[in-house]
């Protein structure tokens, strides 16, 4: 991997996909900054008490992404990013700092095993997932289905997967 131009990792996927366990595992390989949009909005919510409208913890993610990119950081931006509008905001943050970036996808293709997944969680409920918009994906971007393997196989395959794009 170019270590001369930070890398914007931006992963996107439904909640009990796998993405924050593989977001937190590539930001340790590849020394990145993490940033989880939960805990930005989470913050918001109880903290500050804001009644969050759509959009305001993706925004304060830009900016601190965009802080980061700057002074040389790679970041990995760990978020459900459904909406093909700021799957395009992210991009372009990478792309004003002229960085690179990496749209990552991961999905788990078995309902079955996904809906076990977040009933082990406790919130947010498979029902409740079911409903969110996710819009379908026309761009390019990495795909790691998790369904039935272990988080060190989809780790595995993703960082191939990288190394295969940044050479």
């Amino acid at each position: 991997m170019d270590n001369k131009k930070p890398v914007l990792f931006i992963f996107s996927g439904l909640a009990g996909s796998g993405k924050s366990t593989l977001a937190q595992n590539i930001s340790k390989i590849f020394c990145a900054v993490y940033l989880r949009i939960d805990t930005i909005e989470n913050v918001l919510i109880e903290q500050c008490k804001f009644n969050l409208q759509g959009g305001e913890g993706y925004s304060l993610a830009q900016k601190i992404i965009d802080d980061n990119l700057k002074i040389g950081n790679n970041v990995v931006s760990d978020q459900c990013n459904p909406w093909k509008t700021t799957r395009l905001e992210f991009n372009n943050v990478a792309i004003k700092n002229n960085c690179k970036y990496m749209n990552i996808e991961i999905i788990c293709s078995d309902n079955e095993e996904h809906k076990k997944r977040i009933e082990n969680r406790g919130h947010p409920q498979w029902e409740e997932i079911n409903k969110w918009g996710y819009e379908q994906w026309n761009d390019e971007r990495i795909i790691i289905d998790t369904a039935n393997k272990t988080i060190e196989d989809s780790t595995k395959e993703l960082f191939e997967k990288i190394n295969r794009v940044c050479l």
